[in-house]
């Protein structure tokens, strides 16, 4: 899950600043750029404690997101004019919308709800299942939070992932009311290279997704690690070279993959479809009846069935998701 999540990075990190610097066309140099310039530096550091406040700032960035999408559907600067939907004109419409090309141009069906009852609906549900990873890092989190306590734990946790669904939800609905079926993958693709307001909000997503980039990197590289070489111990720490080299070769790889798939929301889908519905569906009915048998709690019986018809559900919708996002691709 943290390959796929350094994945995603990359490929919205070459979308954005190939946005920025108007090098739509140039992607795969402005990735490897990006990769040497700024991602190699900062996931070869050995502490990530001095991008505390870059953390905040990038939420601040992504705050200041959802206000733009929010302001572009109010003035509707990317609305259709309704001769345009009856004549399919393209030259109709603002100056932003006319810069777009026609599958970046708002879309919108007639199913309403009843989409939801769709298979295709699945896919939305397997992306869901990467939004919030951070299970690789809460080790670090609860170790490294003053006093920290199981209360204030749960507390930080709570409020985070609370703010975080509220943002990322009104993000989710506002993309949509805009653009329909024609969302991209990385939703910011379907405003135009000259909006202001809109490029402000890339540089924000920019400056977010560089500094949590080595959050995830690490914990992808130690994973590895790990694998490759065994757990490290106090006796035997790992070696500065082994760690830069394990970096280097782990970039080079997800730079090649970014630079080869151009659809982030693939990689999500089918990640979430995959290891992301076994992290949250599986595995941990196969944690929780593995304890229940070691320790003989058969008053658990019930709970134990339970969370085995979860796992089930979580398999199934993962196979129809997986199946959807590889024929979508």
């Amino acid at each position: 899950m943290t390959f796929s999540a350094c994945l995603a990075y990359s490929m919205i990190l070459a979308d954005t600043f190939g946005a920025l610097l108007r090098r739509t066309h140039q992607r795969t140099a402005v990735l490897l750029g990006i990769t040497i310039i700024i991602l190699l530096p900062l996931c070869w550091m050995k502490s990530l404690a001095s991008l505390a406040p870059f953390s905040l700032l990038g939420v601040l960035g992504m705050a200041y997101t959802a206000v733009a999408m929010a302001v572009r559907y109010l003035d509707q600067s990317y609305k259709l004019p309704a001769a345009a939907v009856k004549v399919a004109a393209p030259d109709l419409g603002s100056s932003l919308l006319q810069s777009l090309a026609d599958d970046l141009k708002p879309s919108f069906g007639n199913s309403g709800w009843k989409s939801v009852a769709q298979p295709a609906s699945l896919i939305l549900v397997c992306m869901l299942s990467t939004a919030y990873m951070a299970h690789f890092n809460a080790p670090k989190f609860y170790l490294e939070l003053r006093n920290n306590t199981l209360p204030r734990f749960h507390a930080v946790v709570a409020s985070s992932f609370g703010i975080s669904i509220l943002l990322m939800g009104f993000i989710t609905a506002v993309g949509f009311l805009t653009f329909g079926k024609s969302c991209s993958g990385l939703i910011l693709n379907n405003y135009a290279a000259s909006d202001a307001w809109m490029s402000a909000s890339r540089i924000a997503v920019a400056v977010s997704l560089v500094f949590s980039y080595p959050l995830a990197f690490q914990a992808f590289r130690d994973g590895m690690l790990n694998i490759v070489h065994g757990p490290a111990t106090e006796k035997q720490p790992r070696k500065d070279a082994t760690i830069n080299l394990m970096t280097i070769i782990l970039l080079s790889v997800l730079t090649l993959l970014a630079a080869t798939l151009k659809d982030v929301s693939f990689v999500m889908a089918f990640g979430g479809a995959t290891l992301g519905n076994a992290l949250i569906y599986v595995f941990p009915f196969v944690m929780y009846s593995a304890v229940c048998r070691k320790q003989e709690r058969k008053e658990e019986s019930f709970q134990v069935f339970l969370a085995g018809l979860s796992a089930c559900a979580g398999i199934a919708m993962g196979a129809i998701g997986a199946k959807m996002s590889l024929d979508s691709a």
